[in-house]
């Protein structure tokens, strides 16, 4: 049995963070990842999907290159390429990993993890070969999630005609058709990724709008840009059938009342992720669950057993790897004893969707605003007013603070064009530290640049935009 202060089951963007820096505080730390360093992130979800719309946004600039007077000749696309591109991007930040671990003194325990016994778990490697190894302090439960299908609509995923955003990573070709089922961040995301490369996508979401976690301007101005590259969207379109064939699907779509029929050569659901619970003895160590099914942690993520914590997806939404990164840190900090951590600010978390354009927000929505009974003030700024944005040509979306009329508070900002996930961060350090819209604009934005439409939506909301 070999034994450490802290062992992580799950080596994905919380439980390598939480770690990394468990080692860095002087605590002996093991991590059991049976799959590659970085988990769903690293491998399957966030790096090789970005990669994939790095490939998309180059096809798509390279096809308007002649108006920068830049003559290419005729484009030709290749998926495959591109897949393999973003697997061995992916393989790089696995490996990158590694090399943490090393540096730190991490062990890696290559396996699948059940819970037994206090604080010690049971490790079967690939072989079937099992150990134990034993939790002086801590086990951390950062397992993730994973992408479900559609069961109850005749969309169980099949690695063929019906798939995930797992196989969409490994095809070999885009498909002359497509239909992707949830326009979440996922869904919007390969939307883009597919119709870059030639396919003819229609994107149905049942909700009303496109991202139906963001502001609706936002979501209408994306819904507008996707219509304008011919992708077809569907909301309020709910799945009554599927019939799977061998090398096409047709669904059976009603929007509002109307029922139409839609025969694709592949369907990628996106419709949203379960955690991973399954198979881990947690009923047996008595960690209880919610009752969506996540693993209940109080603010210190420690679960209903002794000894057992949990963070990342695993422990409940927001599932974002960021999240995720941020529980671990604090988890850590918390082990350690060290004073004063400061705790996870939930409200303060950033969404990031990286389709194009790209759409980026943090704080409240204008309807939850209006549902809550909170006053506020409205600030925008259009990207079609910015130098910076006519120069590169990317002149699509806007900035849009919300902000409380009598200090300037920052309740909300919503960001949809070229490099709205970057530009995000302005707003989110601003929150953090309770700065306001006039603070915001004190500060001297260089010109010309993106980041200048910040500062005008923020004068906006005061009354005093100079560029518009």
């Amino acid at each position: 049995m070999a034994s450490y202060d802290v062992i992580f089951i799950g080596g994905g963007p919380a439980g390598y963070v939480g770690a990394i820096r468990c080692a860095q505080l002087g605590l002996s730390t093991a991590v059991v990842e049976r799959e590659g360093l970085g988990g769903t992130c690293v491998l399957w979800g966030c790096i090789p999907a970005k990669a994939l719309l790095e490939s998309a946004a180059l096809a798509t600039h390279v096809q308007r290159a002649a108006a920068f007077g830049v003559a290419v000749g005729d484009v030709k696309l290749d998926y495959g390429v591109a897949m393999k591109r973003s697997r061995a991007v992916s393989q790089q930040n696995s490996k990158g990993v590694e090399f943490l671990f090393k540096k730190h003194e991490i062990t890696w325990i290559k396996g699948t993890a059940r819970l037994t016994g206090k604080r010690a778990v049971v490790v079967k490697d690939d072989a079937g070969k099992e150990e134990t190894h034993n939790a002086k302090k801590a086990i951390v439960l950062s397992t993730g999630s994973r992408v479900r299908g559609l069961p109850q609509a005749g969309l169980e995923l099949n690695k063929t005609t019906v798939l995930s955003s797992d196989e969409a990573l490994i095809m070999e070709k885009a498909p002359k058709t497509m239909a992707v089922i949830g326009a979440g961040a996922v869904g919007c995301e390969f939307a883009d990724v597919f119709s870059a490369f030639g396919t003819q996508v229609t994107l149905i979401e049942v909700l009303p709008t496109l991202l139906p976690l963001e502001d609706a301007e936002v979501s209408a101005e994306l819904a507008r840009s996707f219509k304008k590259r011919k992708i077809d969207v569907i909301t309020e379109g709910r799945i009554t059938a599927a019939k799977v064939g061998k090398d096409s699907v047709t669904l059976s779509v009603e929007v509002k009342g109307e029922k139409k029929s839609l025969t694709v050569d592949k369907v990628l659901v996106a419709t949203g992720r379960a955690p991973n619970v399954e198979d881990m003895g947690l009923a047996e160590a008595q960690v209880q669950l919610t009752d969506r099914g996540f693993i209940k942690i109080d603010a210190r993520m420690a679960t209903t057993a002794e000894g057992i914590y949990a963070i990342g997806d695993v422990a409940g939404p927001p599932m974002l790897a960021h999240k995720g990164s941020r529980e671990g840190v604090v988890f850590a900090e918390l082990l350690a004893g060290l004073p004063h951590v400061p705790p996870v600010n939930y409200g303060n978390v950033p969404n990031a969707t990286y389709c194009h354009p790209e759409v980026a927000s943090v704080g409240f929505t204008e309807k939850q605003l209006k549902e809550k009974n909170v006053a506020y003030k409205v600030g925008k700024f259009p990207f079609s007013a910015s130098g910076r944005a006519r120069t590169s040509g990317d002149t699509e979306g806007f900035v849009k603070i919300l902000a409380d009329p009598k200090y300037g508070e920052i309740l909300g900002a919503h960001i949809i064009g070229a490099h709205a996930t970057e530009l995000i961060h302005e707003l989110v350090v601003a929150r953090e530290n309770e700065l306001t819209i006039e603070e915001v604009d004190l500060a001297i934005h260089a010109h010309p640049t993106l980041s200048e439409a910040i500062a005008e939506a923020a004068l906006d909301v005061m009354g005093r935009a100079v560029q518009i």
